[in-house]
């Protein structure tokens, strides 16, 4: 690994403000005088000319670097530095407006309506600063391709520290990946009643993903995901709306009495339980793992910021009205996860359901591309089968990603239950990639501008930066422990109370 890329003359230093340094660089439309090079692996070029320089981690060129990748890649017959701003908003509305929408109702009935609210907003606003963080980190360093390179520049070139991202990014996505296999399974086996084995169902909504997976650029996908994001919405507001005109929830019972809600959390809630209903939350908002991929084809990457602004709004009031009005129409005593399983009126369930269906298939999608990308890019580098079509990138590109989502299925199949796998992922991934990699990188860059001692020099500015990212490193941390521990105890005692089904099961798992 190396840093970034350097031009004859040294370049002027790049600030934590990067947007001010702009002016002192060229324009992204500035092309380089080199040759258009058709078979030249632009990643690979910036590496090479930088590997002896991985010390200046703060200061590159970003503009001249972005349009000398899109001169290089001019003549390429597959190009990646060809999403806008509001194809990658597109790309990351799919990525959060999604099925864990659903989990929110859940979360709220286990932390109650108040605590669940103020959870979402400031998840939310810490999810955001931590994006422009990692925005302004890819803005310094234009060659990195994702999460994995940040890692390795984050922890002083380590190549262990390299090693170790790989792992739990491609982890990461292949539990994702494995989430919607389970609620492929889920839907299936609810519109048609369990006419076939889970397992079966699970294996067609792979297959049916892995076709789906094959276009190679993000700008292509990005097409889908609005419709995808679109239908999503839909579907949600469809569960909500239906929650409060139905008469009663699936398992009401007189007994049991009307619905109830309360605004703390209520008596007998576990740290186990309330950690799962806050983690269920904060894995739905938290999804850098995948930002520096999307910055990494932008066209214009200092317009990042309107894409991930405009998604975290649309966020906020999204899964607030639906966890808050699917709660208080359902109740704590009738409530699952997803949502869509506590709707009474089977009509109403099938068909709020049915509109998650692009979603179900396509959010795995992103993240199988997203792996694949990794991969294929590390295997083809300074090759012309990574940026044309040849019969050996495509038939590696469809091998990839057929590993993917066999894997994926197997995790489907081992851990087939929705809100325990979301936490898993939330404790184990989401500390890292949610959190302690954000708070390191605000310290590196400060440290790079200002000196080791930045908190002393920027005066009042400097401490609180310096306090608040050390609290989300720590945040980290505690996701990483006490986190992972509330989710692996809660898959042991679902699977001890016979509350889901076993691995590689047929039993039906309809809502």
């Amino acid at each position: 690994m190396a840093g970034p890329n350097q031009s004859t003359a040294a370049p002027a230093p790049v600030g934590w403000d990067h947007d001010r340094d702009i002016s002192r660089s060229p324009d992204l439309s500035d092309k380089s005088e080199e040759p258009k090079l058709k078979d030249y692996d632009i990643e690979s070029h910036g590496r090479r000319r930088s590997s002896q320089h991985v010390h200046a981690l703060d200061s590159s060129s970003t503009t001249e670097s972005v349009g000398r990748q899109i001169e290089l890649e001019s003549e390429n017959t597959i190009k990646y530095r060809t999403c806008s701003w509001q194809k990658t908003a597109a790309l990351l509305f799919s990525e959060y407006i999604c099925l864990a929408i659903m989990s929110f109702p859940w979360s709220y009935s286990i932390l109650g309506l108040v605590p669940g609210l103020i959870l979402t907003v400031v998840i939310a606003g810490i999810v955001l600063y931590t994006s422009l963080i990692t925005w302004r980190f890819c803005l310094r360093h234009p060659e990195v391709r994702d999460v994995c390179d940040i890692g390795q520049y984050l922890f002083w070139d380590s190549k262990i520290a390299w090693w170790a991202t790989a792992v739990m990014f491609l982890l990461n996505n292949t539990f994702i990946q494995g989430l919607h296999c389970v609620v492929g399974a889920e839907y299936l086996n609810t519109m048609s009643n369990g006419a076939v084995c889970t397992v079966v169902f699970s294996l067609i909504v792979a297959i049916i993903s892995w076709i789906f997976s094959l276009p190679r650029t993000f700008s292509t996908l990005s097409k889908v995901a609005t419709l995808s994001a679109f239908f999503t919405f839909i579907s949600v507001i469809l569960a909500a709306v239906f929650a409060g005109v139905e008469d009663h929830p699936k398992g009401y019972t007189p007994a049991d009495g009307d619905p109830i809600f309360l605004a703390i959390p209520p008596k007998g809630t576990t740290f186990v339980k309330g950690m799962n209903a806050f983690l269920n939350i904060s894995y739905t908002f938290i999804g850098q793992i995948t930002l520096p991929s999307f910055i990494a084809e932008m066209k214009e990457p200092r317009d990042f910021w309107k894409s991930v602004t405009a998604v975290t709004i649309a966020e906020i009031i999204v899964f607030s009205l639906v966890g808050a009005i699917t709660y208080v129409y359902v109740g704590t005593q009738y409530m699952t996860a997803p949502s869509f399983g506590s709707l009474g009126n089977e009509v109403y369930k099938k068909v709020s359901f049915s509109f998650m269906i692009p979603t179900i298939i396509f959010l795995g999608v992103l993240y199988a591309s997203v792996s694949a990308r990794f991969i294929f890019f590390r295997l083809f580098e300074g090759t012309r089968h990574k940026g044309n079509n040849t019969v050996v990138g495509w038939a590696a590109w469809a091998g990839i990603l057929a590993g993917l989502w066999i894997m994926a299925w197997i995790i489907a199949e081992v851990i087939p239950f929705f809100s325990d796998l979301l936490s898993i992922m939330s404790s184990l991934f989401d500390s890292f990639f949610g959190f302690i990699f954000w708070g390191t990188a605000y310290m590196r860059m400060r440290a790079a501008d200002h000196g080791p001692r930045f908190f002393m020099v920027r005066g009042i500015r400097g401490w609180l930066g310096f306090i608040f990212n050390v609290f989300l490193i720590l945040v980290g941390f505690f996701f990483l422990g006490p986190g992972t521990y509330a989710a692996v105890m809660s898959v042991v005692t679902s699977y001890r109370e016979g509350t889901v089904g076993g691995v590689f099961t047929c039993a039906s798992n309809a809502l």
